[in-house]
């Protein structure tokens, strides 16, 4: 009976506009993002530091002349072993500072002899780091109790590195690949607004 009513008749059906499929998405990715921000600051919160201060080392070249930077990585390759055997003797990091203490003269000799025209220092002092990250955890930049190895003026580029845990940063670091890098979720995301 519907038919004989002519305002029933032939009503076009309603359609959702495609705007609100776009604001369906973009709330999702809105809630999705939120997410991701409360697990990382629940991360960050439950984070354990495996030391709350490292024993670090920073070496200092003359320059930043090819020849200088040749001096400097000799020195490094040979205080390396050294460094390595006091760790393996060492069972805590007391014992590795003692341990340390007793290479001093040993690292400056060895030091002096590849930078023989050069006046080499070390020092246990209190140095300036730049905040690095090693895997999820970022050591933030400070003035840090550590080995510091002048190499002349020691005005050229250098690294630092935490003898514990071990790691070794240079200053500047490169690219070693022009691959391209890709982000799954950011694929995700974007494939969404295509």
């Amino acid at each position: 009976m519907l038919p004989d009513y002519p305002q029933f008749a032939q009503q076009p059906i309603l359609t959702t506009a495609p705007t609100h499929k776009w604001r369906k998405k973009a709330i999702a990715l809105i809630e999705f993002l939120l997410i991701l921000v409360m697990l990382q600051a629940i991360l960050t919160l439950f984070q354990e530091h495996t030391s709350e201060e490292p024993i670090r080392y920073r070496i200092l070249a003359h320059s930043d002349a090819p020849a200088d930077q040749a001096v400097k990585i000799r020195i490094q390759q040979a205080i390396e072993p050294m460094i390595a055997g006091a760790i393996a003797r060492s069972a805590t990091e007391e014992q590795l500072l003692s341990e340390l203490e007793g290479l001093e003269a040993e690292m400056l000799a060895a030091a002096a002899l590849h930078a023989s025209d050069r006046t080499v220092t070390l020092e246990r002092k209190n140095a300036l780091f730049p905040a690095k990250r090693v895997g999820f955890e970022i050591y933030p930049q400070d003035v840090y109790e550590a080995y510091v190895l002048t190499i002349g003026s020691g005005r050229g580029a250098n690294w630092w590195c935490s003898i514990f845990p071990k790691v070794c940063y240079p200053e500047e670091e490169t690219v070693e690949s022009e691959e391209e890098v890709k982000f799954f979720v950011w694929e995700w995301i974007t494939s969404w607004f295509e």
